[in-house]
């Protein structure tokens, strides 16, 4: 309480009432913290934190993490304000308490000091102490009360799903998501949830990426939400590919995904994200099987001599035969020849190649299968002889 008006005025209460919670809350918020732990116990907890943490310095806080020692646990927090992760140790307490700390300064005075050393940490007013053996360090620690956290939501949707499928769906399309894009419902991932599955959908307007898993999911109509790419990369960080479930709860403006000591909440993007059904919904006539690794292979030899700006190459069709073409502005070029399984018309269409390589990096199956129709319209690719999960286009660029 600062200023002249007296808090027993603002409250509404008698004098001796605010008086007695002052006291108290000067408890809560100002009182020391005294831990002992050991190096490797405290460096997961802090590496995990570590992509939050904000270091454009917007805001000072958000360089900070906020330690809440209790007298079993340890809970870390971090935020940016758009994405919050919260994860713990259990570990005795020796002096509870609520402090904050420079989050990026205590990861590296963490990770140089000996392996399975002895870590004490001691806060009084607004310094802490960092002790390890003869080794001593003064931080500065914030006030907890200044730091902002997401806090709870009221879910509409809470279900569960293993965490091997979640991290394979985001692994499966998170590279489509547009980056710093003005049309911001394109920088990050579309989670369809309904009809027993879950779906992932990410495009950046020149490709799409589709990934889906079955999931039970109690809700009639399916559910469509945005999440943010900071989101969904450290989604995909904490994500342990265990036996135990995560469990997801959306929220009308949040999503949150809990999965052992791990929390993450993230804000979820206001918009419409496009109709992609009737983007995936065109065929092509003129099929093309291919052996993925030798596909790869051969397109990343012919992107090594493209463009540097636009890597585009030009992918020609004749019968059981692809061949892909690349020059750049030094006059140099490459061309490769792969065999495939075609027996349609001869076809030219160029490509970016690094759009053609990240598609073929994360099929799974041996075999991939690619749909043409014309120079000016995109190719669909799919994998071929196993799980039909997942469905890729990448649009055609001019040569």
């Amino acid at each position: 309480y600062k200023g002249n008006i007296k808090l027993s005025t603002i409250l509404g209460l008698p004098h001796h009432h605010h008086i007695i919670i002052y006291i108290v809350l000067v408890l809560i918020v100002e009182s020391g913290m005294k831990l002992l732990t050991n190096r490797e116990t405290l460096l997961e907890p802090l590496q995990a934190i570590s992509g939050i943490v904000e270091r454009r310095l917007s805001l000072p806080i958000l360089a900070t993490t906020l330690v809440n020692a209790q007298h079993e646990s340890i809970t870390f927090t971090a935020t940016d304000l758009e994405v919050e992760l919260v994860t713990g140790i259990s570990q005795p307490v020796q002096e509870p308490g609520i402090i904050t700390l420079p989050a990026k300064k205590l990861l590296d005075i963490t990770r140089s000091l000996p392996p399975n050393s002895a870590i004490g940490i001691e806060s009084s007013d607004s310094r802490a102490a960092v002790r390890c053996g003869k080794s001593r360090f003064s931080l500065l620690a914030v006030s907890a009360a200044e730091y902002p956290v997401i806090g709870d939501f009221e879910p509409i949707l809470v279900f569960e799903i293993p965490p091997r499928d979640l991290k394979g769906i985001i692994e499966g399309t998170q590279f489509s998501m547009a980056h710093q894009d003005v049309r911001y419902w394109f920088n990050g991932l579309m989670l369809e949830i309904g009809n027993n599955r879950i779906r992932a959908v990410a495009t950046d307007g020149h490709r799409l990426a589709l990934s889906e898993a079955e999931v039970v999911v109690d809700i009639e109509t399916p559910l469509q939400i945005i999440v943010p790419r900071k989101g969904i990369i450290e989604i995909f960080r904490i994500l342990a590919e265990t036996s135990e479930a995560v469990q997801i709860r959306v929220g009308t403006n949040h999503i949150q995904v809990k999965q052992g000591a791990y929390t993450l909440t993230s804000k979820l993007i206001d918009g419409r994200f496009p109709d992609y059904e009737r983007v995936l919904a065109e065929k092509g006539d003129k099929i093309v099987k291919a052996n993925r690794e030798s596909l790869r292979q051969g397109l990343a030899r012919t992107s090594i001599l493209s463009n540097e700006k636009f890597r585009g190459i030009k992918i020609a069709l004749e019968m059981n035969v692809l061949r892909s073409a690349a020059h750049n502005t030094e006059q140099e070029e490459a061309e490769e020849e792969i065999e495939v399984n075609y027996s349609g018309a001869p076809l030219e269409i160029g490509f970016n190649a690094s759009y053609l390589l990240d598609v073929l990096s994360v099929i799974k199956t041996d075999t991939v299968r690619l749909e043409f129709s014309k120079p000016d319209r995109s190719c669909l690719i799919r994998p071929e002889g196993g799980s039909a999960n997942c469905r890729y286009v990448v649009g055609p660029i001019r040569l």
